[in-house]
């Protein structure tokens, strides 16, 4: 089975996060890189469904040159390659930009199943999944809490807020996970030293066949028009406690129409 783990390497969110003046786009220089925390369940639960159906697990990303860290974390996870799509043209893509990019080299590499992570940590839109699974023609399993696959068929349970939905389609497909559908393995030692000599392909732009006309900051769909830093946080309200404590608190929580 050919399946396609996408990854994407985000701001640790430990970290402060900003936006460039100049462009308003992300500062990603100004914190440090890490797999995109559902990213690694999708990892997860791709490496699972090799391990019980056979094959192999191609790292897909789209990234600058840093985000080989997180191909290599990827890689000894259990991966077996990866694919890096790198080029100064796609800076600034949005999803809609970025999903054309990635169906252009999922044309290359051929799939039965793409596995990503519900959303990303730095934009959070949860949008391109099933932009991904529209440009590639094939059904969308999205928000999935479990995955199974028989034969031609995949089943998943899909998240909701009174439980979950059960959705059935034919291979290929497009899955995006939840962070309930796993707990994603850390790299061995073993793994750590195997990555190192897995294959990484580098592709630019003309190399997976992408027009620059269709991506990039400058020929994005979207942008941001403005931003403000968050205001420092004020000070709480402090109650002492008189005897009327418990009346102070709940006068208090009734001007916040809490109670």
């Amino acid at each position: 089975m050919n399946i396609v783990v996408c990854v994407k390497q985000v701001p640790d969110t430990e970290s402060p996060r900003k936006l460039k003046s100049d462009d308003k786009t992300l500062d990603r220089g100004a914190a440090d890189g890490v797999i995109n925390e559902l990213d690694e369940y999708a990892i997860e639960e791709a490496l699972r469904i090799k391990e019980a159906h056979g094959g192999e697990v191609t790292v897909l990303t789209m990234g600058p040159e840093k985000a080989t860290d997180s191909i290599r974390k990827a890689l000894a996870m259990g991966a077996d390659k990866a694919v890096h799509l790198v080029d100064d043209a796609l800076v600034g893509s949005d999803a809609l930009q970025t999903s054309y990019a990635l169906q252009q080299v999922l044309g290359r590499t051929g799939f039965d199943v793409v596995v990503l992570g519900a959303e990303s940590t730095d934009a959070r839109t949860g949008m391109l999944p099933a932009m991904l699974a529209e440009r590639l023609g094939v059904p969308q399993l999205t928000l999935a809490n479990k995955v199974d696959i028989d034969g031609s068929s995949i089943t998943v349970q899909r998240l909701t807020d009174y439980g979950y939905d059960k959705v059935e389609a034919s291979l290929p497909a497009v899955v995006s996970v939840v962070e309930k559908t796993n707990e994603p393995r850390y790299p061995s030692f073993k793994g750590i030293m195997a990555a190192k000599k897995k294959p990484v392909e580098t592709l630019g732009v003309a190399d997976a066949g992408i027009d620059a006309a269709q991506v990039g900051l400058a020929n994005a769909a979207t942008e941001v028009v403005d931003f403000a830093e968050a205001p420092p946080r004020a000070q709480g309200q402090i109650v002492t406690d008189e005897g009327d404590g418990g009346v102070k608190v709940a006068d208090f929580l009734a001007s916040k129409k809490f109670v």
